[in-house]
C-alpha cells in the first residue's frame, strides 16, 4: 500500500470496516437508518464508488473488494470527504452475499469493469455465469436492478447472453442488448482515457421481475 492507502486503512477500517463472519448483516443497524441499500462488488480503488455515496447521502453503499490497497484507497477517499453512508468488507464476494446479505434485501446491485480473464482458457474464471447471476437475483428485492459494465466486448456479449438467459430479469434496453451509460455511474480516469483511445465500453442494466 502507498503511506495515504495504509492511512485510509488504519483511520477509516474503525468507522467503516465490516470484519467478514458468515452471518447477515442489518443494514439498519450499520448506517443507523432505512435507506436504498446498493452493493458494489469488485470497486477497484474506489473513487467511482466515492464519488456516486457523495452524490447521494440517503442512499446506503456497501462496497466489497479483496485488493487491500483498493479498500485503503477507498476509505482515504470516504475520510477526505466526511462520507458516512459507505460501508466496506473485505473479503470474496461470493461468501458475503451467500452468508451476510439478506434474501431480497438489496434495491441495486453493480459490478463495473470485473476481470475480463481475456484468455480462452481462463474465461472460466470470470465472475458473471448463470449460477453466480441466481444468487445475485436472489439477495435483490423486486423491482431491483443489477447494472454492470464492462470494456470488453467478448465478455459484455457472453454477460448480455447470461442475465437474457435468466428468467427472473428483465433487461432494461429497448433492443433487448446495451444501455447508454446511466447518469448515476460516473466515469473513471481510466474510461476516459479509453474513450480518447477510441476504446468502447458497454453498460447492462437488468430489473428483477420477479423471484428467483
Amino acid at each position: 500500500m502507498t503511506d495515504a492507502q495504509q492511512r485510509g486503512f488504519d483511520e477509516g477500517w474503525p468507522l467503516w470496516g465490516i470484519d467478514y463472519r458468515p452471518e447477515l448483516l442489518d443494514f439498519d443497524e450499520l448506517f443507523g437508518e432505512v435507506g436504498e441499500r446498493v452493493l458494489e462488488i469488485g470497486f477497484g480503488m474506489g473513487q467511482s464508488l466515492v464519488d456516486m455515496a457523495a452524490a447521494r447521502p440517503a442512499t446506503q453503499y456497501l462496497g466489497v473488494e479483496v485488493h487491500r490497497p483498493g479498500v485503503g484507497r477507498l476509505l482515504h477517499g470516504a475520510l477526505d470527504r466526511e462520507l458516512s453512508n459507505i460501508r466496506v468488507m473485505c473479503h470474496d464476494a461470493v461468501e458475503v452475499l451467500e452468508n451476510c446479505i439478506a434474501a431480497a434485501s438489496l434495491q441495486r446491485v453493480q459490478i463495473f469493469f470485473p476481470d475480463p480473464w481475456h484468455k480462452k482458457r481462463h474465461n472460466k474464471r470470470r465472475l458473471i455465469r448463470p449460477e453466480f447471476t441466481e444468487l445475485l437475483v436472489s439477495r435483490l428485492s423486486p423491482g431491483g436492478l443489477i447494472h454492470l459494465a464492462t470494456d470488453w466486448e467478448p465478455y459484455a456479449e457472453q454477460m448480455l447472453e447470461v442475465l437474457n438467459d435468466c428468467p427472473s430479469l428483465q433487461n432494461c434496453a429497448s433492443d433487448g442488448r446495451y444501455v447508454p451509460r446511466p447518469e448515476e455511474r460516473p466515469l473513471t480516469k481510466f474510461e476516459l482515457r479509453g474513450q480518447r483511445l477510441g476504446h468502447g465500453v458497454w453498460d447492462l442494466l437488468y430489473r428483477r421481475s420477479s423471484a428467483p
